[in-house]
């Protein structure tokens, strides 16, 4: 449910951005003034170093690692590596298309703090950042330990929030464009998800956590079946040759 509670949430924004013609919404220019009066030089450094993360190379190559784990054997992690990277790199159209559509202007020039270009809304910055962590994820929650994928789930998550905050921080960005860059990753994964799992069988994609050692469950086990014994206890029939010490003699 909150793929889709995000994207009515995105919607909701989208139209709030079209009918006001891309002019700021309420709360978008106080974050902004906000922003521009609490610029310590080390503030801004790890603002500019957290915001590089967001796009170029460094989201592929993680998505990449991401397919790496998610995948079973070479075949499996190439499918895995190639899902994951279709998914970022649609979701990168999907926004592209939007940005074009809304055409939204940004902040005032004056007040950038950081190298931008194209259009507003969503930011893509954070749309790029929330789809890398949220495949990054989806393969540690299918290979890895339960208490080790919560912690790196964490991190990633922290990292495209704070990749999504810089992007206000630094002026380039109104804080509407980054809500809906979360809003539209948030529902993008939710979408791909849903089709994935609807269209395409486990294995295509490495297969789930359980089973990961590769044995065979209870569940698809056959179990012998059984007999009673003369003291009216069941044990199992097991498979035998030559006669049974233990069968009564029927009578003659």
């Amino acid at each position: 449910m909150l793929p889709l509670v995000c994207a009515v949430l995105f919607v909701a924004l989208a139209t709030a951005v079209a009918v006001r013609h891309g002019a700021p919404l309420p709360g978008d220019t106080a974050i902004h003034t906000w922003g521009l009066g609490h610029r310590p030089p080390v503030a801004l450094a790890l603002a500019r170093g957290f915001t590089a993360t967001g796009t170029g190379v460094w989201p592929y190559v993680i998505v990449v690692a991401a397919g790496v784990i998610a995948g079973r054997g070479t075949g499996g992690r190439l499918r895995a590596v190639g899902a994951a990277l279709a998914v970022l790199f649609a979701g990168q159209l999907v926004r592209t298309g939007l940005m074009e559509l809304f055409a939204r202007p940004r902040p005032n020039r004056a007040d950038w703090a950081s190298h931008a270009s194209g259009y507003a809304f969503p930011s893509g910055h954070t749309t790029t950042s929330a789809v890398t962590a949220g495949l990054l994820c989806w393969a540690l929650t299918r290979r890895t330990r339960p208490d080790l994928a919560r912690t790196t789930c964490v991190v990633a998550v922290c990292w495209a929030v704070a990749v999504g905050a810089t992007r206000a921080y630094l002026g380039v960005h109104w804080a509407s464009d980054v809500l809906g860059g979360w809003l539209l990753a948030s529902a993008w994964l939710g979408l791909c998800w849903w089709a994935l799992a609807r269209w395409l069988p486990p294995e295509a994609i490495g297969g789930g956590v359980s089973g990961r050692t590769g044995m065979p469950t209870a569940r698809g086990r056959r179990t012998a079946p059984e007999r009673e014994n003369t003291n009216g206890t069941s044990t199992p029939d097991l498979p035998h040759h030559g006669a049974d010490p233990h069968r009564t003699r029927p009578a003659d």
